[in-house]
């Protein structure tokens, strides 16, 4: 806490000290936005090396004692349990205190927000397209959100105050903010990181046991993402289901084009195929 004397909150408080949260407590620190930056788990052991770590001032498991004073809650926890845990901190926030998530869909986060928070207008809803396979605090990092994106949701209940407070935060910790609605979010989601992570599993599933020992880098590299947490990846299709199948529809008639080209030999096809995703690829690179 010494030293942090130009922060844009007094007291922080993360539910959920893992990957993300760790690595936002780490952020936040380095940056100087709080002041004084509390953890709230129910796994004392993240708690703990959170604390070792000094990605936190205060670590505790009573959500009481953890939210009742804070200024800004951020809500860093799978997005099924995001829900769940606004009932939970709903009688203890006091008036003013600014609620955020780092959820991976929006649209069911928010209407949950606005319908179960006390100050609705306090909450708006925050996606660093930022993570890792790995999970864990004890992989988190005060750079991870470095030159990243961070899209949020806000709206028309939205406190302009809540608004530019969290605005000012992911920018100060390294992050350019974009600004979607929760249904455009949600859609966008699914084709830029829900669809690659269901390709990812899909390809690492159907492959043959007895070709493992044979994977080029080119076959990690395309299934990194497969060794994310099976339990979050759950919820986020079943949160986002309606984008995620209308993207993996269209990914499996694109599919079906290909199928079609090499069965008939059709190299002109093919190459047209394969000239177009490079041509977006080569964008993204450009980027």
């Amino acid at each position: 806490m010494i030293g942090r004397t130009n922060c844009t909150f007094k007291r922080v408080t993360i539910v959920g000290v893992g990957l993300m949260g760790g690595s936002l407590a780490m952020a936040l620190k380095k940056y100087e936005v709080a002041k004084e930056i509390t953890g709230l788990s129910h796994r004392q052991t993240s708690l703990q090396t959170a604390l070792e770590m000094k990605a936190i001032d205060l670590g505790v498991s009573d959500v009481r004692k953890g939210v009742q004073n804070a200024d800004l809650v951020v809500l860093a926890t799978p997005v099924d349990d995001i829900i769940k845990l606004m009932k939970t901190i709903k009688p203890y926030l006091k008036r003013g205190t600014v609620v955020t998530d780092v959820g991976s869909t929006k649209l069911e986060i928010v209407e949950a927000a606005e319908e179960i928070l006390p100050y609705p207008g306090m909450f708006v809803g925050s996606h660093p397209l930022v993570g890792s396979e790995k999970k864990g605090v004890q992989h988190a990092s005060g750079e991870l959100f470095d030159g990243s994106i961070c899209v949020m949701t806000p709206t028309k209940k939205t406190s302009q105050v809540a608004k530019a407070r969290v605005k000012q935060m992911w920018s100060r910790v390294g992050a350019d903010v974009k600004y979607l609605n929760p249904p455009d979010h949600d859609d966008s989601l699914a084709y830029i990181s829900h669809l690659p992570h269901l390709v990812a599993f899909g390809l690492m599933e159907m492959l043959p046991d007895q070709y493992l020992d044979l994977a080029t880098k080119g076959l990690r590299d395309t299934t990194r993402i497969a060794a994310s947490s099976p339990k979050m990846w759950n919820d986020i299709c079943v949160s986002n289901v309606k984008n995620v199948v209308k993207a993996l529809d269209e990914y499996i008639a694109d599919l079906s084009q290909l199928r079609i080209a090499m069965i008939n030999r059709d190299e002109k096809a093919l190459i047209k195929h394969f000239t177009t995703a490079k041509e977006k690829r080569e964008k993204i690179a450009e980027q």
